[in-house]
């Protein structure tokens, strides 16, 4: 039986294939249109998808799309009464973007499935289900805690409950407008970023920052029930009636004045985005250990694109109780076309589960041939190496940077070896070259690095496997003076490792650099600069090499330089 995943409703557009209970291939829009989390129904994904598992449209025996735009209308109209002057926003985005969407979705249909043809049937999967159910089903555990947190879904902003086998339990959800996403959003704005796409920048923003400053009056905005509940101080928002800035004047009297983009940084903005992580930590921190307690479970399954906050993360595995927490590779909206069609397989078909998502190298490859045509094509000088890990690694040693494009493309936000940006992280002065001459972004923004499972903890203080880059840690005292470039300002790191089993080239490549340097560990960052997606193609590979200071393009087992 052939699932087709869809994600397209909110942002993050992506299409998946399951074959049988396996996932079979999954696609970001964004790599292929090229405008970074784009909400475009997802055309180019589908049929790349279709074609990487030869299989036609006839082929696909159910669509599951990550959305059920019918649930929550009673909260939703309830909620519109007291919006007041909002309730034009509210009927527009709600009302008439809901509209559009399903239009969007029953046009793509009926073209792709005329009458008189075979048409797969359609399931509308809840969002929050999407999310963690899905992740819950593809995770190594038979049974967990489950937590989801996101902006919203529908309406609802959360969804706390318990998975075992192929059975998934909601305790209790939360529903707009208290939302821990649209909580950090609104920090992310004030700091002078882009909501709903910059959190990540906060994130590493509020390392710089004392959280103590700020603390108890962000901690004032969020109370968190005994049953998981969310609840938020409204009255310091705009968000809620769909209104920008997110923050009002009341946030700014009592936070100050908020940073416009391209402005410098003040000590206050480090301070309070260094609160507001704080606080969703420590609220988060709560709803967790308040879930071991009721589920007594050795393990969490969270997800949504709150998930995707490494540095809460990290403190969920050490002080929740949980053994271990699994966050799927693309733990925001995007991986909710995988979510999805494993909800319909386990959870609706009631299917056994036999598939773990361990593997986020499930996009599109590039032959041999397609590599050298590219080459050919473009004029430039390539040299052939049969051991390229062992000539990457040289010259890496050497302190190039090197465009890493390898193998099929990852999955989520996070590039893991495949469509990497790499260096030396023993060279102090690393992360501010790339910074400033490949990636064009802030300063400040740390780098993570991978290393060979065998050795993190050799490295990093660290006790289990962070495979998808979504756990941060803290390096070693004794070995952070080896590894500046990759060693934040608290002494932490967003650490990848890397089994043999599961990147058996890129895991040469570090083995063989630790010969060389006595550190089995590189920098690793995704192959793109600020602003746009990860390269997808080797002509996107191409492009970006030409377009930054990286020294060298390794093409498979092409070397090119310039």
């Amino acid at each position: 039986m052939n699932i087709l995943g869809i994600n397209y409703f909110y942002h993050d557009s992506t299409a998946c294939i399951v074959s049988d209970g396996k996932l079979v291939v999954a696609i970001e829009e964004e790599r292929l249109s090229r405008y970074k989390h784009t909400d475009e129904f997802p055309v180019r994904a589908t049929k790349r998808c279709l074609k990487i598992a030869g299989l036609d449209a006839d082929d696909i025996d159910a669509i599951a799309v990550s959305i059920k735009p019918t649930m929550h209308w009673g909260k939703k109209a309830l909620y519109s009464l007291g919006c007041g002057r909002g309730i034009k926003p509210f009927l527009s985005h709600e009302v008439g973007t809901s509209r559009y969407r399903q239009d969007q979705f029953w046009g793509w249909y009926m073209n792709t499935w005329p009458a008189k043809a075979k048409q797969p049937e359609v399931h509308w999967v809840p969002h929050h289900m999407a999310h963690v159910g899905g992740s819950f089903y593809v995770s190594p555990y038979e049974e967990a805690a489950l937590l989801s947190l996101d902006g919203s879904g529908e309406w609802a902003t959360s969804f706390v409950g318990y998975g075992k086998g192929t059975k998934v339990e909601c305790f209790n959800q939360s529903f707009f407008p208290n939302s821990f996403g649209s909580f950090y959003e609104a920090a992310t704005e004030f700091c002078g970023f882009r909501p709903n796409y910059d959190e990540g920048k906060t994130m590493g923003l509020a390392s710089f920052g004392d959280p103590e400053v700020f603390r108890k009056k962000a901690a004032e905005i969020v109370k968190i029930g005994g049953d998981g509940s969310i609840n938020i101080d409204m009255s310091m928002f705009n968000f809620q009636y769909w209104r920008q800035p997110y923050c009002n004047r009341k946030f700014h009297k009592v936070f100050g004045k908020p940073r416009q983009h391209g402005e410098p940084f003040e000590k206050r903005h480090e301070d309070v985005a260094a609160a507001f992580q704080r606080v969703l930590e420590d609220s988060v921190l709560k709803i967790c250990r308040d879930l071991k307690v009721k589920t007594d479970a050795r393990y969490l399954v969270i997800a949504g694109g709150v998930a995707l906050n490494s540095v809460m993360n990290g403190r969920i595995i050490r002080e929740s109780g949980f053994e271990d927490i699994y966050v799927m590779p693309a733990a925001g909206d995007n991986g909710t076309a995988i979510g999805a069609a494993f909800y319909v397989w386990n959870g609706i078909l009631g299917h056994q589960r036999e598939y773990v998502h361990d593997n986020p190298y499930v996009g599109t490859s590039y032959s041999k041939e397609e590599i050298g045509s590219v080459i050919k094509e473009s004029k430039l000088n390539a040299v052939w190496h049969d051991d390229i890990a062992a000539e990457a690694a040289r010259l890496l040693h050497e302190g190039n940077i090197i465009g890493w494009f390898q193998g099929a493309m990852e999955i989520g936000p996070r590039a893991l070896g495949n469509r990497s940006i790499l260096a030396d992280p023993t060279h102090p002065e690393m992360k501010d070259k790339i910074n400033a001459e490949v990636k064009h972004r802030e300063a400040y923004r740390p780098f993570a690095p991978s290393v060979p499972a065998e050795f993190a903890q050799e490295y990093f203080d660290i006790e289990v496997e962070a495979p998808f880059m979504l756990k941060v840690c803290d390096v070693k005292p004794d070995k952070c003076a080896c590894l500046p470039a990759i060693t934040h300002v608290d002494g932490s790191a967003r650490v990848q490792t890397v089994r043999k089993e599961t990147n058996s080239l890129y895991h040469d490549l570090m083995v063989k650099f630790g010969e060389l340097s006595g550190v089995p560990v590189v920098l690793n960052t995704s192959f793109n600069v600020m602003g746009e997606p990860i390269v997808e193609s080797p002509i996107d590979a191409v492009r970006c090499f030409f377009s930054t200071g990286l020294d060298k393009l390794v093409l498979g087992n092409y070397v090119i330089g310039k």
